[in-house]
């Protein structure tokens, strides 16, 4: 008879690919999760995140991953929160019980910076880029919740001891990669007196921007219809006076050359604009239609051929905005500069390259 061959070991897979966590070996008694700190060992060098903290804190599988889910663990100074994440030789883990989440830490910076102005009839705002300014209804629980008129109720019931929602009536709206300056209203009343000065025009709004090409000085004025033919938002027809007015006011600060320029026209502008009208994307549509799409603009740039300028977002900026109180009638003024993605993208448009590069 032929000998039969010995079986191959089997293999013993990660836990990440069983269908439950299984036992590497003797190990300490599980215990429940403590504070503590520990240096990586050779023996764990490359192991996954959960695996590292269960051999060095003895906990259980769930409770390793449990505690990097939700920000307790930190691999030298920053949270971990993959457990999946392969950890080194030498490196420090340490375990936080009463750390916040990640998404608390986010918050807390975020409200820290969001209210500007706050009294009983409105609330001036400046908004990050990147949170919708209200939710559309097809948002998940958690994006909803996550919306900056959600946010700024939470910042305003915690700050006033409220219970429950802080009312909070929606003025003006900025796009979802916007940044810069709005306001809310907390009364009906402000809400009205608000509403009626956009109306009659006599809110003050400055935009900066950062545009594509040299754009001059000018004034856009058009009529913009939700489809100008090509599924796209956009001015009417000339002639036709359908659609709402739109009024925007372009004002150059600055040509910027960009490091890939040499010595003709400017690769873009930063400007700075003016609403009269304030339309749902009217700024971009303007500049656009005028041949100077925005910098980071992902739809308003079908019909541009030059070259694109890359951005972590849409370069625009609500940088100023002033109106009349609506219980005192008091002007109220407010600035706010633009955030560091804005200026990291400006910075780099306005170095040179050496004449000597390559």
């Amino acid at each position: 008879m032929r000998p039969r061959r010995p079986a191959a070991p089997t293999p013993r897979p990660h836990p990440h690919d069983a269908a439950g966590p299984i036992d590497e070996g003797p190990a300490a008694p599980v215990r429940p999760p403590q504070d503590g700190r520990w240096t990586v060992p050779a023996a764990l060098d490359r192991r996954p995140l959960d695996g590292a903290v269960r051999a060095l804190s003895s906990v259980s599988w769930s409770d390793a991953r449990r505690l990097i889910e939700t920000g307790k663990v930190l691999v030298g100074s920053a949270v971990a929160t993959s457990a999946r994440r392969r950890v080194l030789s030498g490196e420090l883990i340490e375990v936080r019980l009463h750390a916040p989440r990640p998404e608390t830490v986010r918050r807390r910076k975020l409200e820290g910076e969001l209210v500007v102005y706050a009294d009983a009839s409105v609330v001036v705002v400046n908004k990050p880029a990147g949170v919708s300014t209200i939710p559309y209804g097809d948002e998940d629980p958690a994006e909803q919740a996550a919306t900056l008129d959600a946010l700024v109720r939470e910042v305003l019931a915690r700050r006033d001891r409220l219970r429950g929602r802080a009312p909070l009536g929606v003025v003006q709206r900025l796009d979802k990669g916007t940044s810069g300056l709005l306001v809310f209203a907390r009364t009906l009343a402000a809400k009205k007196h608000l509403a009626q000065q956009l109306r009659v025009r006599a809110m003050h709004r400055q935009y900066l921007a950062i545009a594509h090409g040299a754009v001059a000085r000018g004034t856009c004025r058009s009529y913009l219809v939700e489809d100008r033919g090509d599924g796209l938002r956009g001015s009417a027809r000339e002639g036709r006076r359908e659609g709402q007015l739109a009024v925007t006011h372009v004002e150059p600060i600055e040509a910027l050359r960009g490091p890939q320029e040499g010595a003709g026209a400017a690769a873009a502008t930063l400007v700075a604009c003016r609403l009269e009208t304030g339309r749902t994307h009217q700024i971009r549509i303007h500049l656009a239609e005028a041949g100077h799409p925005l910098v980071g603009e992902a739809v308003y740039v079908r019909d541009y051929r030059g070259p694109k300028i890359p951005a972590p977002r849409l370069m625009l900026h609500a940088a100023e905005l002033g109106f009349d109180h609506p219980a005192d009638g008091r002007p109220m003024r407010f600035q706010a500069p633009p955030p560091p993605d804005f200026d990291e993208v400006l910075e780099r448009l306005r170095e040179r390259r050496p004449k000597d590069a390559t």
